[in-house]
């Protein structure tokens, strides 16, 4: 018999494991490998929120915290969507958690069923589907392509949708591909949504401050407030205040949603960690400038990188608006031989090869739910970003 339960036969360990495992033997070979596969910033934490942490335990106040968050988190949140999103939410319609994937993971678990479906546009973050099949339920995926700038229209929402449509899972900034809608593109998606009273809307916001070229941000309850009541809007200071290891993610929505969630969480984690918590709170709450200037940092490497794959032979990839990533298709490079005699049959083979012949990596676009390409971040050293440029564009010429 098998000692383990059935839902674990419904996972796949992910693609991006391949090449992960790659880099680590790799490096414990000696071999000097640029990873351009980072999720998280590489700035410091701001030192107002670490004061805040240290404060806190120089009080010696580090309790269980309660499960949807201390009431000065929850102020936090509620002055945040206030400031930046204009939108109301009343302290009961608030709640934190270990990370915005524990926010994202617990609203699904606490509505979502067998026989219910999630409409996800791929590219998608890698764990979407997963959750949504741990909880019972069927991803439906809406591939959104390269001649749309991987953006989902109107007719491809309406026609995913079912009556058996529970949510929309929506990435904005997206990972991976840095794609943001205008306030008109969220508007004609909204419209769909407005026919559809049943579909409900799970936003995946936390790229919100990493927005260029003087893009706007705009979330589904701030764009269309008839929407207001059927949303749950998710963020965390992991990508905007660079605070991946704190752990700390944030949402508003229905009351009675968010109620569910959090016995969802109660039965799990419990509250979230009262240092990062007291972190997250000065982050949130504190100066705000830096996050622009950080921003405007990551443009400057984005540029970098993406003159750099444009330059190279069969790769070809768009300008993202957003988040970290740049997901460039390598349809050019199918088909090619490398110097070692290996074929390049898809997009595992590419981002292998180029792991392998001048040790540069990058996740494969299979990861993410479309393919040919590969998602390569430019949260890494402008002399990184150059140099991993060029061997890029070395291994491209070196195919035949």
């Amino acid at each position: 018999m098998d000692f383990f339960a059935p839902r674990m036969q419904r996972f796949k360990p992910s693609p991006s494991q391949m090449a992960s495992a790659r880099v680590r033997d790799l490096q414990a070979e000696g071999r000097d490998i640029i990873k351009l596969t980072a999720g998280e910033p590489d700035f410091p934490t701001p030192d107002h929120a670490n004061k805040a942490a240290i404060a806190l335990m120089e009080k010696n106040e580090i309790r269980y915290t309660p499960v949807n968050g201390t009431l000065p988190m929850r102020e936090a949140a509620q002055l945040k969507f206030k400031r930046d999103n204009d939108l109301d939410y009343g302290l009961d319609q608030l709640t934190a958690g270990s990370g915005t994937k524990q926010i994202l993971f617990n609203a699904l678990m606490a509505t979502v069923g067998a026989g219910d479906e999630v409409i996800i546009p791929a590219p998608y973050w890698a764990s979407y589907p997963d959750m949504v099949q741990l909880a019972g339920g069927t991803p439906v995926i809406v591939n959104c392509g390269q001649n749309n700038l991987f953006k989902m229209r109107p007719e491809q929402l309406e026609e995913a949708i079912t009556e058996n449509t529970k949510w929309l899972m929506f990435c904005m900034p997206s990972n991976p591909t840095g794609a943001v809608y205008t306030p008109d593109e969220m508007r004609t998606l909204a419209d769909v949504l407005l026919k559809h009273p049943h579909v409900h809307i799970l936003t995946d916001d936390v790229y919100e401050h990493l927005i260029f070229d003087g893009h706007v941000f705009s979330t589904f309850a701030q764009i269309e407030p008839k929407l207001y009541d059927r949303t749950v809007t998710c963020n965390g200071v992991s990508k905007a205040y660079s605070m991946t290891g704190w752990r700390l993610g944030f949402a508003g929505g229905p009351k009675e949603i968010i109620a569910n969630m959090c016995k969802m969480q109660s039965q799990s984690t419990s509250g979230v960690s009262a240092v990062a918590q007291a972190a997250a709170i000065a982050a949130l709450e504190g100066p705000q400038e830096f996050v622009k200037e950080r921003t405007a940092n990551l443009q400057h490497r984005r540029d970098i990188l993406f003159e750099k794959l444009n330059a190279a032979k069969g790769l070809q990839c768009d300008l993202p608006d957003g988040a970290m990533y740049i997901f460039c298709s390598c349809a050019g490079t199918l088909g090619k031989t490398a110097p070692d005699g290996r074929v390049i049959e898809n997009d595992t083979d590419f981002t292998m090869y180029l792991l392998d012949s001048v040790g540069v990596a990058v996740v494969q676009g299979v990861a993410y739910g479309l393919s040919p390409y590969f998602r390569a971040s430019f949260v890494a050293p402008e002399d990184d970003l150059v140099r991993g440029g060029d061997l890029i564009i070395k291994a491209c010429a070196d195919l035949t």
